[in-house]
């Protein structure tokens, strides 16, 4: 896979066609699951995992797949993958996994998962597609990651609460007065659909100025060219 590829496969993963921002899937754990950032990082690692897996296998297996059970086939690889991650899970950071509860087998049924799966593993190469599952569930995670944060600094005014059961002995960060009252619709899963808002905004604003700084630099470049 050529580096060339490699950068654009990384930029549609991880902002141009990022998951939760643009495409807009998987909303369910988004909301419900981001209530700190810990539970955002960590659901999107596991899905990160079923993700490149999942590509790589499927499109190691898409000659064979006949194309009228594919789905079915698709949510069958799917499954035995997130209950590989599901029983680690459960095994090695059992705290956390009662905290994230059924989202994790969830992974199963996630838009995301089954949209990459069947626009593009099975119609590339397992290397590409493992790297576009790699890239698109990294877009997942730092939106995840970000909206977590600023929920929990919102609601409570720390970070990194309940860090310690992934890494014993580690404690949350309080960035706010101890008097703080906290903020609860930032708990909320409304809150966390206002906040996700706010955060498509901000991008929509990005993608607006460089825009626009590239149409105010196109006639210069176009000038010097030519000269």
């Amino acid at each position: 896979m050529k580096s060339d590829e490699l950068r654009r496969i990384a930029a549609n993963g991880v902002w141009k066609q990022n998951t939760s921002l643009v495409q807009i899937l998987g909303l369910c754990p988004l909301l419900a699951v981001t209530t700190n950032l810990v539970n955002g990082v960590m659901l999107s690692l596991a899905t990160i995992l079923v993700m490149a897996l999942s590509g790589a296998v499927i499109a190691s297996l898409r000659a064979f797949i006949p194309h009228e059970i594919r789905i079915p086939v698709f949510i069958l690889i799917v499954a035995a993958l997130v209950t590989i991650v599901d029983l680690s899970f459960n095994a090695y950071l059992h705290e956390l996994y009662l905290v994230l509860g059924i989202f994790i087998p969830l992974i199963v049924t996630n838009c995301i998962v089954l949209a990459r799966v069947e626009a593009y593993a099975a119609k590339n190469p397992p290397l590409q597609a493992a790297a576009d599952g790699v890239f698109m569930g990294i877009g997942m995670l730092w939106t995840l990651a970000l909206l977590g944060g600023m929920r929990e600094l919102i609601a409570g005014g720390t970070l990194f609460s309940g860090i310690e059961m992934v890494f014993p002995g580690v404690e949350a960060l309080h960035l706010l007065p101890a008097d703080y009252p906290g903020f609860l619709l930032a708990a909320l899963p409304p809150g966390a659909f206002i906040l996700l808002g706010c955060m498509i905004a901000w991008k929509n604003w990005v993608e607006e100025r460089a825009a626009e700084r590239q149409r105010r630099t196109a006639p210069a470049q176009a000038a010097a060219s030519t000269g």
